[in-house]
């Protein structure tokens, strides 16, 4: 009896690598080669769209069909590691310049200039970012507008979806009624919603600010600071975004908040309309607490 059990017991043992080996014989030649050619260009929606597709006409190979992907996407995440683990400082950087301005003559002579850049190096778990931005309009020899932009925010993912960040930053805004502004911060923050189509994260932690005025006061404040970000991609050429940070201290409130809309007019570059509003709740030089500005720029992604 005990001969008879021990050669059952060996071919119940082998059923799984017999069912797997079936599984595998039933996925076409030519379907596998067409998986395997888009795995080979590395293009991740190509690769989704051809597995989705070869389920769908292999529904008894879906399994299969999965491992492949899935073993494409570990290989993939293994060398993406690599490299960034292996790169350099100056390294892995990417970014965007946008630009954009006006200049009239004749009854009245005006110039407007409107620029931006942006630089990011996203690593493992470590992201930096860089922005400086630059507003200037100049009529009849009078300045109107001088505003220029200057921060660095590091930020460390210690999960998927939450993280802490950083925050040091420069500000000059002379219709405002500030020389410099220099700011400080830190915290913690949360993706909310991580898709294809729309991503939302928010933050805050507790401030510090330094402004030197105009006319050369200077004052340090402790304070709070939140922010959101929004990105909705509507189409793979349309996107509209929405950013907004706010500073509560003991008797100033500060708002920043920027609309746009991007349209891709190639790979690398795009137009963009932009609507921005600041609010200052306490300013040196005028009544007017909210300053708005539109902007239609170009944009250079590199």
């Amino acid at each position: 009896m005990r001969a008879v059990l021990l050669p059952l017991s060996l071919s119940l043992a082998a059923l799984p690598v017999t069912a797997k080996a079936a599984e595998d014989a039933l996925l076409p030649a030519a379907v596998r080669e067409m998986l395997e050619a888009a795995i080979a260009n590395g293009n991740e929606t190509d690769i989704a769209t051809v597995a989705k597709i070869a389920k769908q006409t292999n529904p008894a190979s879906a399994d299969q069909i999965q491992r492949m992907v899935n073993s494409w996407k570990e290989r993939t995440k293994a060398t993406h590691e690599t490299v960034i683990r292996e790169a350099g400082i100056g390294d892995l950087w990417t970014g965007r310049i946008e630009a954009g301005g006006f200049r009239s003559t004749g009854s009245t002579s005006e110039l407007g200039i409107s620029a931006s850049a942006t630089a990011t190096r996203t690593g493992i778990q470590w992201t930096h970012k860089l922005t400086a931005s630059a507003d200037y309009r100049r009529a009849n020899g009078v300045t109107s507008r001088e505003r220029y932009f200057a921060g660095y925010e590091p930020r460390y993912e210690f999960d998927p979806r939450g993280f802490a960040y950083g925050l040091a930053q420069f500000e000059r805004d002379t219709s405002i009624g500030y020389a410099e502004r220099y700011t400080a911060s830190a915290g913690v923050g949360y993706k909310l919603i991580v898709s294809k189509p729309v991503d939302l994260s928010a933050d805050i932690g507790p401030s510090i600010r330094h402004v030197k005025y105009l006319i050369g006061e200077r004052e340090t404040k402790l304070g709070a600071r939140g922010s959101m970000a929004l990105a909705w991609r509507a189409s793979p050429t349309l996107t509209f975004k929405q950013t907004a940070s706010g500073y509560a201290e003991s008797d100033v409130y500060t708002l920043n908040a920027l609309t746009s809309l991007e349209t891709k007019v190639s790979t690398r570059w795009s137009a963009a309309f932009s609507y921005n509003i600041q609010y200052e709740s306490e300013t040196v030089l005028a009544a007017r607490d909210f300053d708005t500005l539109s902007r239609l720029t170009l944009t250079y992604d590199f």
